[in-house]
């Protein structure tokens, strides 16, 4: 019986494997209850990432104690991971053996594929409109925003296929971090919104100063990169969103492989060529050689301003390797400045669908306790985020926070502040990628094509037309994006592939070897007796 129990495991997970190769599937429409079962007690599990931030994990756990208090009867347990990729990849595993969370934070491009399992996520339509349990609803044990009060442009980012599969829960963007004395130092005048020609203008010069003892004179160190870009997926996607260029459509055709991608490629191998340029994943964390001052443009995201400049109250290098500058926070690189694009980004809480609605309720009111001001409010002061809700963004309170930017080096850090300010100067700037199956593998092919490019400049080898056109067909077969459609980012639908069919076949084979066994023995042991 061990070995059916395995067999059986092995056959659920590939299932599972056959129906993410054959696009998401329609998750069914959620009932709310007549009314929340307080007579019942209910265990709920929250998956939730933090930066090893010690005070983002005292919000999450207060925002449980202060929740369990009005709902003794709900029990939340936390589960905390380091990065999105581990909450990821256990989630997917959990699916096949039925044994997901109850509720987790998660960005919409995995929510898309945890929809590749049958009725795995909660659509929260209803659930989110409920007079009763739903947001603002009169049944709800606190303020609770209503839908409204959601930023538009956040709760549209949680929107796949013509509903919702999870609410906002922060919001950030990109932001470039510069080492304003050294801009001024190469004679340059730092702008209010920052060019894509001023960047590699000012990053060229910077370069150019170094001297036959391999020194920078802009610097007076032997270590410079002028500009390090820690997202390179980020950063591909708004290139191409800025010069109004091919990445991919809201039906899931895949555009990114394009003569302007081209073009981008090789332009950024020029510099990388002249030590202008480099990447996280490369070289190393932005924020460490901007503080060191061994970088002059570093772009990280809103959320990580609180390690940025020289006062940052979190830091990786030694104290003594950090230079005085002054720190200046400006937009992405733009290409044309009069109508600037950023990307928004941040993470979403989604639910999982459960055999018990009132379980599936119980943790609908969890998750939109989280969108309170008092969460949303201390949350947002951890980093460089901002509230995903009006309500909150208006409290003053909240307003108050940012009017003290610079009163000390913590919790009114001035870069941090001016980081969340950027965005919420600008909402109506940011712009979200389409989600669909296979929009995460795209994302990540688009940061691909940067870090591979520059890592063959780097190994001095020819980055020409061929190498992108040889670099194309290996991305897309490393991401298996030849084999996305046109129709809804659904792999194409057509005769499973040889291989599969083997496997389903060997596994019945294997079904009917063990049933036949099973059954043998029986007999044996019914002639015995």
């Amino acid at each position: 019986m061990k070995c059916m129990r395995t067999l059986g495991a092995m056959l659920l997970a590939a299932g599972l494997l056959l129906a993410g190769c054959h696009g998401q599937q329609e998750q069914a429409a959620f009932s709310v209850p007549e009314a929340f079962d307080t007579s019942r007690n209910y265990e709920i599990t929250f998956w939730a990432k933090n930066d090893t931030n010690l005070r983002q994990t005292d919000i999450y756990r207060q925002a449980i104690a202060d929740f369990q208090e009005l709902y003794p009867n709900i029990t939340v347990t936390l589960r905390l991971y380091t990065d999105y990729g581990d909450i990821y990849n256990d989630v997917i595993t959990n699916i096949s053996t039925g044994t997901t969370p109850n509720v987790c934070i998660t960005y919409p491009d995995h929510i898309a594929t945890y929809m590749t399992g049958e009725n795995v996520v909660v659509p929260l339509d209803e659930l989110l409109s409920d007079e009763r349990y739903g947001l603002g609803g009169s049944e709800v044990l606190f303020d609770s925003p209503t839908q409204e009060e959601i930023v538009p442009q956040f709760l549209e980012e949680c929107r796949l296929g013509g509903h919702y599969y999870a609410v906002p829960y922060m919001r950030s963007t990109e932001a470039c971090y510069v080492n304003q004395d050294l801009v001024e130092a190469l004679g340059f005048t730092l702008p209010d919104v920052l060019t894509w020609d001023f960047i590699w203008e000012v990053s060229e010069a910077a370069v150019a100063t170094r001297g036959e003892d391999g020194v920078y004179a802009v610097n007076g160190q032997e270590v410079l990169i002028s500009f390090i870009y820690k997202s390179t997926d980020n950063m591909m996607i708004q290139m191409l969103r800025q010069l109004d260029a091919g990445y991919s459509t809201a039906t899931g055709e895949i555009q990114l492989f394009n003569g302007t991608t081209e073009d981008l490629l090789l332009g950024i191998a020029g510099h990388v060529e002249n030590g202008a340029f480099s990447t996280f994943k490369i070289s190393g964390y932005p924020a460490n050689f901007l503080n060191a001052g061994q970088c002059i443009f570093a772009v990280d995201s809103t959320a990580g301003a609180t390690w940025m400049g020289t006062d940052a109250p979190l830091v990786d290098i030694a104290e003594e390797d950090i230079v005085e500058f002054e720190t200046a926070v400006r937009m992405v690189p733009q290409f044309d400045p009069e109508n600037p694009q950023m990307i928004s980004q941040g993470p979403s809480v989604c639910i999982f669908n459960k055999e018990d609605p009132q379980e599936v309720l119980a943790s609908w009111l969890f998750t939109q306790y989280l969108l309170t001001d008092s969460v949303q409010m201390a949350y947002s002061q951890t980093e460089g985020y901002v509230p995903v809700t009006t309500q909150a963004q208006e409290n003053p309170a909240y307003q108050d926070y940012l009017s003290r930017a610079g009163e000390d080096t913590d919790t009114y850090y001035g870069v941090k502040i001016e980081a969340a300010k950027l965005l919420l100067d600008h909402l109506e700037d940011t712009f979200i990628t389409p989600v669909f199956n296979g929009s995460a593998s795209l994302r990540d092919a688009a940061g691909q094509l940067i870090e591979d490019v520059t890592k063959s400049v780097r190994r001095k080898q020819t980055v020409d037309e061929a190498y992108i056109e040889q670099l194309y067909t290996d991305t897309q077969a490393l991401y298996h994006l030849d084999t996305v459609s046109s129709t809804g980012g659904k792999a194409d639908l057509g005769p499973l592939p040889g291989t599969a069919v083997a496997l389903l076949a060997a596994l019945a084979a294997a079904w009917v070897l063990i049933l036949g066994y099973v059954l043998l023995a029986r007999r044996r042991r019914r002639k015995k007796k």
